[in-house]
Formats: C-alpha cells, structure tokens, sequence
C-alpha cells in the first residue's frame, strides 16, 4: 500500500496531510481529481470503441 501512495504523491494526484501531532491522512489532489474524471469519462467511451472493433470484419 505505501508503494501505490508514494506513487500517488509523486504524481501530485494525493498529499499527505497532518491531523493533530501524528496522525497522517491522505487526501485527493485537484489534479488527482481531474484524473478521476478523465478515467472515468474513459469507461464510459471504451465499450463503445470495443463493440465498435467487434463490429468490423478482421482483416487477417
């Protein structure tokens, strides 16, 4: 897990924050959000781009 969020934090898409003296949460970033968004955009395109390919006769 602390592999996936230090690559998180590099990526500027999650921040550590400090709550009280020692406890760290992480949070999402504007940039992991915007993201976010894009994957989510993302999902919803790729089975039409899927069912359209399936569509098409194979060339080979």
């Amino acid at each position: 897990l602390k592999e996936y969020l230090d690559f998180l934090i590099k990526q500027d898409l999650v921040e550590e924050r400090l709550v009280g003296k020692r406890r760290v949460v992480y949070a999402v970033t504007q940039r992991g959000i915007t993201v976010l968004k894009y994957f989510r955009e993302l999902k919803q395109v790729l089975p039409i781009v899927e069912e359209a390919r399936q569509q098409v006769p194979a060339l080979f």
